[in-house]
């Protein structure tokens, strides 16, 4: 019998072809452009500078050296604007001042540059939370125990900050001497601001309008600061919307403890609901690794919660009951160096990047989008001192 052969010939069969690799590629990743064999990895540096590294999302694996893409002092937190190959960064500038800065990303070379700056509202700023809605930075500072807002100019610069507001309280803790800030993060209805306080062991919540792109110490329908209350000594690091939007992750750095509150933005109010720790591989009593959460992070789906337990060199893998919102633990593996300090997960949700600070090392796992685990993919890169890491595109 003779075979038949096709000739795609004509224009319209080769764009189905296309069509249907494009189609192929989304039902493999969940995310049509993911299989991105150019993209670019950006790292800030605890010491100094902020760094970049090639990387094929389509075989994950990075692609040459590591390069100084811009000098910059103590980078502590790395933010990438949604639209724009545009980037900001928490630095931490001198004693009384922090500087938020923001760099254009020059996507062949891997180069950054200065594309403004904007003072931070206080010390010490440590983490920065965009507010897509109103265009508005949100910035975290540690040392002063404050949070401010900075807006956004539509060619992505920063604007002059709007406010600043200070937290006060302090904790049993050696380190919870004052009020220090940690984490930020605007609520669903745009109307809130909840900033994690790892000083005085709460949750601060504050109102935000969006029309002024400022903030508020008392939200809308409370008559003052309105606050959660952490168990004492715990820290709280992060707090985290979960994607139904009523359920608050935090973590706690100086108890490694996860709380799961339910959160009412009518009546300003968060409960617990959940209460866990994260896994201790030491002997009880044992004094070998010190307690401390660093990061967290859902899946693109929000049916899964990251986390890095820093004090067990280790990343905790959880289930979202979708229902309740509480956690139950389905993987605990080795963060692959010393010290997890922050990561950040692929666009595709194929990839989680881990950077481990003491070990000076970028790691690669690898997400399994059905069950959410992870898995350690021997690919690793040298970088000194990373404290944040993003997936630049």
């Amino acid at each position: 019998m003779k075979k038949l052969k096709f000739k795609p010939r004509t224009m319209a069969f080769r764009l189905s072809l296309l069509a249907l690799l494009e189609l192929l590629c989304w039902m493999d990743t969940g995310v049509a452009s993911a299989c991105q064999a150019d993209g670019m990895v950006v790292v800030g540096s605890g010491e100094s500078g902020i760094r970049t590294v090639r990387f094929d999302a389509c075989t994950g694996s990075f692609i040459g050296p590591v390069q100084l893409a811009a000098d910059a002092s103590k980078v502590r937190w790395l933010l990438r604007h949604p639209q724009r190959p545009v980037l900001y960064a928490a630095v931490e500038g001198g004693e009384k001042q922090g500087l938020v800065q923001a760099y254009v990303l020059d996507e062949r070379s891997g180069t950054l540059a200065s594309w403004g700056e904007a003072g931070s509202g206080g010390s010490g700023p440590t983490h920065l939370w965009l507010d897509e809605t109103s265009q508005t930075v949100m910035v975290a500072n540690f040392g002063s125990g404050s949070v401010s807002s900075v807006p956004l100019q539509t060619d992505g610069r920063l604007g002059p900050l709007t406010q600043t507001l200070a937290a006060t309280g302090s904790g049993p803790h050696r380190r919870q001497a004052s009020a220090h800030a940690h984490g930020v993060v605007v609520d669903p209805s745009g109307r809130h601001v909840l900033v994690a306080d790892m000083g005085s062991d709460r949750v601060w919540v504050y109102g935000f309008d969006r029309n002024r792109r400022s903030l508020q110490a008392a939200p809308p329908a409370s008559p003052a600061p309105a606050s959660w209350r952490a168990p004492e000594g715990s820290g709280p690091r992060r707090a985290l919307f979960g994607r139904d939007g009523r359920h608050v992750y935090v973590l706690g750095e100086l108890d490694a403890a996860i709380s799961v509150l339910s959160w009412n933005p009518q009546a300003v109010q968060l409960a617990e609901v959940q209460r866990l720790d994260l896994s201790r591989s030491a002997a009880p009593g044992s004094t070998t690794n010190a307690t401390s959460a660093s990061e967290m992070a859902l899946s693109r789906d929000g049916r899964f919660l990251y986390v890095a337990n820093r004090g067990e060199n280790s990343l905790e893998v959880y289930r979202v009951d979708q229902d309740s919102g509480q956690l139950s633990l389905l993987q605990t593996l080795p963060s692959g160096g010393d010290a997890p300090w922050a990561f950040d997960i692929h666009a595709s949700g194929r990839w989680l990047l881990v950077a481990n600070y003491r070990s000076n090392q970028l790691r690669l796992l690898g997400i399994d989008s059905t069950s959410g685990l992870l898995t350690d993919m021997g690919q690793s890169v040298d970088t000194p001192a990373p404290v944040s890491v993003l997936f630049a595109n």
